[in-house]
């Protein structure tokens, strides 16, 4: 099963905070955290972002903005970014990821939009956008979860995506 989950986006404001509050209320037994490629560190999700996730029961009020470092992706069994820019990025930084950096929609191929500074409209469809891919990787990493592990290596059939 996997228990540490990294979600990435550019600057760690707007998708991979929203993507990580998803996950974390669907995949209950894993750490979830997420971090940018060019985080405005320190900063709050904007209100739009916040507002829609509000509406949805999953506030990220308290989120504030962090780096990326070879110590997150190290920990992280599996990390997702938003688009395949951003995973060519991540592993070219970090070589030793390549094999567990997915994007949010691997499996209906779709990339997620950046809302940053548009109008809430954008918001609320960047949210629907996740929530769909969060909800395909919540039923694949259930359906992992229920396969035996031989050991300590997963079986082949236990690959991801």
């Amino acid at each position: 099963m996997i228990k540490e989950i990294l979600v990435v986006c550019e600057g760690n404001l707007c998708r991979s905070p929203m993507a990580a509050a998803f996950l974390a209320s669907v995949h209950r037994e894993a750490t979830v955290i997420s971090a940018g490629l060019n985080a405005l560190v320190g900063r709050p999700s904007p209100d739009f972002a916040r507002d829609v996730m509000r509406e949805r029961g999953l506030p990220i009020d308290e989120h504030r903005a962090q780096q990326i470092t070879a110590a997150l992706c190290k920990q992280a069994e599996l990390i997702l970014v938003m688009d395949n820019l951003q995973r060519r990025e991540l592993e070219q930084r970090y070589p030793f990821a390549k094999g567990k950096v997915y994007r949010v929609g691997e499996h209906s191929q779709f990339d997620v939009d950046d809302p940053y500074r548009q109008a809430i409209t954008v918001f609320e469809h960047c949210a629907q956008t996740i929530e769909t891919g969060i909800n395909e990787w919540a039923t694949r990493l259930s359906l992992m979860a229920d396969r035996p592990v031989i050991g300590s290596v997963h079986s082949k059939d236990q690959s991801l995506p």
